[in-house]
């Protein structure tokens, strides 16, 4: 049997073909390294099976274990690897770099192809990300512009103008996929786990020139069910803000341009508001689902940003706020495409300058 080779992170994973994660898929689903592909070698049952016979006779575990991964593997050679050409070489990993990943690698080797492993597999690399991290964010010369304004001023779509510029950013409700209030989550989707958050903000990390301006929005310390690293959370606090203004009328009308699927499906907003019932009272509440029932949307709208989200900011202000005092405001009339070109080349400009 040829011995398997193994790579040590930090390691140019570009090199590899492919990066196979041979865990089960609710495995991989919590969390993966980028890129990587899901080529189970135990499913999640089988994992299970394995697991319990191992407690009592690790012998037939270890047995059954084998079985199973060969017959999982040969489906991979007569599937997803029917034909990869001699020139295949991937990195192969599991949770530690055990049984499941040099099995896997083994039969790859034995084929011909030079397939190699991660060391120290999937926890390894959670380590690594963890470590990489701090280490970027703590880089005195990655300075980060950050965007900072009242629920409704088009922060986001702010920062895809930027990006469509060429400039970067880090869209970090992008990565948590939660707008960052109780009303962030979108119908039918769901939060990535902490850690596949964690593991896409390192990856975006790592595309960064610290040499040149990096813009991100404002956030809490917890996007909906998701904390910022603290690495993160000190960055930011130690970075340039700008105000953003817009006038309340503006704002109101952009988050009905934003959030449209919210005047699909009333009966699942007013739900969602009912989560401020403690925090605004049941006549507040009352008062919105009449307007939502009346389909008075503008108003509506001009009342939660009113009577909830900017007392929120407004608290937010008085308290001792991670965020350094706004080094500029900045106002736009509206939130048409002219508008937010002129301000993303303000912005640009007052970055550089800093």
């Amino acid at each position: 049997m040829k011995h398997v080779e193994t790579v040590t992170l930090p390691h140019d994973l570009s090199e590899f073909t492919e990066i196979i994660d041979v865990r089960s898929s609710s495995e991989f689903a919590e969390d993966h390294l980028p890129g990587a592909i899901n080529l189970p070698v135990l499913n999640d049952e089988e994992r299970a099976r394995v697991g319990t016979i191992y407690k009592t006779n690790p012998f037939e575990a270890r047995r059954l274990g084998a079985a199973l991964i060969s017959s999982n593997a040969a489906n991979h050679l007569h599937g997803h690897l029917a034909n990869k050409d001699k020139t295949y070489a991937p990195l192969v990993y599991c949770w530690r770099g055990g049984m499941r990943s040099n099995s896997l690698a083994q039969i790859l080797r034995s084929v011909g192809w030079r397939a190699r492993l991660l060391d120290g597999g999937y926890k390894a690399f959670r380590s690594f990300v963890s470590i990489d991290t701090e280490r970027i964010l703590s880089n005195p010369d990655l300075q980060l512009s950050v965007l900072a304004g009242q629920t409704g001023v088009a922060k986001t779509r702010l920062l895809n103008t930027l990006d469509n510029k060429g400039v970067q950013v880090i869209d970090l409700e992008g990565l948590a996929n939660h707008r960052g209030s109780v009303l962030g989550l979108e119908p039918n989707t769901q939060q990535p786990s902490q850690k596949h958050f964690e593991t896409c903000l390192w990856h975006t990390l790592t595309q960064i020139d610290s040499s040149l301006p990096v813009f991100v929005e404002a956030e809490s310390n917890r996007i909906g069910i998701l904390h910022c690293p603290p690495s993160l959370w000190k960055k930011l606090g130690e970075s340039e803000v700008f105000n953003i203004e817009l006038p309340l009328a503006q704002r109101a009308a952009f988050l009905l341009d934003d959030y449209p699927h919210f005047t699909e499906n009333s009966e699942h907003l007013k739900t969602l508001l009912n989560r401020l019932i403690k925090l605004r009272g049941k006549d507040q509440i009352a008062r919105w689902h009449e307007l939502i029932d009346a389909q008075q949307w503008t108003d509506f709208v001009e009342s939660v940003l009113r009577d909830h989200y900017d007392l929120v900011y407004r608290r937010a202000g008085d308290d001792k706020s991670n965020y350094q005092t706004p080094q500029e405001t900045i106002n736009m009339e509206d939130f048409t495409a002219p508008s937010l070109e002129l301000v993303s080349d303000t912005l640009i400009r007052c970055a550089r300058r800093s």
